[in-house]
């Protein structure tokens, strides 16, 4: 049921690449680096639920020390971040933190970021993408 490793994308062409070429399932992107203990924490949550979330996801890691295009645009200041991406657009979440932008609080559980990212691609699907 697929690598529980990540893909991790080498350029920001890649990034742009992955976030074009996707047209049914959303586009999650992990920024951060992988040896930054709340990113190792993600990662392993979303290598567990990356099998379970396959047929309306995918999941690539993206290390913005060394691919910095997207950190002033995407506000990308916490040491790890989570966004979600569908048809090429941003899309819109929130969890009542105030900023609706990304994931950029530690998510508790696997069955917690299943039910985020359905809810995501559910939203997305009916046309509810932000900006």
């Amino acid at each position: 049921m697929g690598s529980l490793t990540l893909q991790d994308l080498p350029s920001a062409w890649h990034v742009d690449q992955a976030i074009l070429s996707e047209d049914t399932r959303i586009v999650t992107l992990r920024f951060g680096t992988s040896t930054q203990p709340s990113c190792m924490t993600m990662d392993n949550l979303l290598s567990k639920t990356a099998p379970l979330v396959q047929n309306f996801a995918v999941i690539y890691t993206v290390d913005n020390t060394a691919i910095k295009d997207f950190n002033a645009m995407y506000e990308l200041y916490d040491p790890c971040t989570v966004m979600f991406f569908f048809r090429n657009k941003h899309i819109q979440v929130d969890f009542g933190t105030g900023n609706n932008n990304k994931i950029n609080f530690e998510v508790g559980e696997k069955s917690e970021l299943v039910d985020i990212m359905e809810a995501v691609y559910r939203g997305a699907r009916k046309g509810r993408a932000g900006g």
